[in-house]
């Protein structure tokens, strides 16, 4: 057996947690997986598909699909199984708006893949709409680098830590007012961000880590809060919560919105808190910067949970559907070859 691998963009953090980190568990379980990037070109992606006959079994990884480019994939795939992670019908940008383009694409990509892989339920319910064969998968973390004893803070600040992109720095930029009067009543905290972006804030001093696959585990294992604001529109209840289970696997109390996964892996009151508005921000952060053991408490809670997320189980479960997926064909066409059908 063996898969190919399409994607629009090779250093996309959703490729690289969704698939890129179980290719090597699927290629020691005798699946080997050739990675393509999808060209820009339509015959270029023509000569692409056309290599599909070769595989097993194609698997697209979040790129929604024209007719023309849905018409050759489902004419040279054997088998089509089509993976997301985010509410791609919508616009992050507008939300609320219905966008039929966006929705178009959609509905065409998950109607011409014989399986879908969701990032959860919300996901799921959607794709539900246009095929029958839909598994929810979540986003799986490798907790190896998080397996080590937390080192005690050198300076004696305390550390408010986000993790996250330019893309979606604009989430905590949204709740600036809440960090400024909590820099204002606490001197000794400091705001860490790690990603590709930054940003000031006057009353709190501002720790800015590029980030990088050998800084993102320590980066938080120095840290004492995590943080996942989010507001609350039918893009963002998309979202899968990497960074609530890295914060987790950290042992690091979380303070989240309330939206969708977030406020199921964030369990109130036992493994962060949840916080909607500014007061609720200034008064959740307050209440952890104030109790020392509480913080501690609510992070071995978070670390205990966050094992379900395991690479290797969810990779496992990968495999599952994959090898069901391929199975499924396989017999299809025996039967068809014999006359069965």
């Amino acid at each position: 057996m063996n898969l190919l691998v399409l994607t629009h963009k090779l250093d996309r953090a959703s490729f690289r947690q969704r698939i890129g980190v179980h290719i090597p568990l699927l290629e020691s379980h005798g699946i080997p997986c050739q990675v393509d990037r999808m060209p820009p070109g339509a015959m270029g992606r023509r000569q692409l598909y056309r290599q599909a006959m070769a595989f097993d079994a194609v698997f697209l990884q979040r790129k929604t699909v024209n007719p023309w480019d849905a018409f050759w994939l489902r004419r040279y795939c054997p088998k089509l199984i089509y993976d997301f992670d985010d509410a791609i019908m919508y616009s992050d940008r507008s939300p609320e708006r219905r966008c039929r383009g966006r929705l178009r694409r959609f509905r065409r990509t998950v109607a011409t893949s014989d399986v879908v892989i969701a990032g959860n339920d919300y996901l799921a319910a959607h794709a539900r709409h246009y095929s029958s064969e839909v598994h929810v998968l979540p986003t799986a973390l490798d907790l190896g680098p998080y397996s080590v004893t937390r080192p005690g803070s050198r300076d004696r600040k305390r550390r408010l830590v986000w993790i996250g992109s330019r893309s979606t720095l604009k989430y905590l930029a949204g709740m600036k007012a809440a960090l400024e009067e909590i820099g204002r009543r606490h001197r000794d905290v400091v705001l860490r961000i790690v990603a590709d972006a930054f940003f000031d804030l006057q009353n709190m001093a501002v720790e800015k880590v590029t980030w990088s696959h050998q800084a993102e585990a320590m980066s938080l294992l120095t840290s004492d809060i995590g943080l996942a604001p989010l507001p609350d529109d039918a893009f963002s209840r998309g979202k899968c919560g990497f960074k609530v289970l890295q914060y987790q696997a950290a042992a690091l109390p979380v303070v989240t919105s309330p939206v969708g996964v977030n406020a199921e892996y964030v369990r109130d009151g036992v493994s962060g808190l949840h916080a909607s508005g500014v007061e609720a921000w200034i008064g959740a952060l307050s209440r952890l910067l104030g109790d020392a053991e509480q913080r501690a408490a609510m992070g071995r809670a978070g670390r205990e949970e966050v094992v379900k997320f395991d690479l290797k189980l969810i990779g496992r479960r990968l495999e599952e559907i994959i090898r069901s997926c391929v199975q499924v064909g396989s017999a299809d066409r025996s039967l068809t070859r014999s006359g069965g059908v």
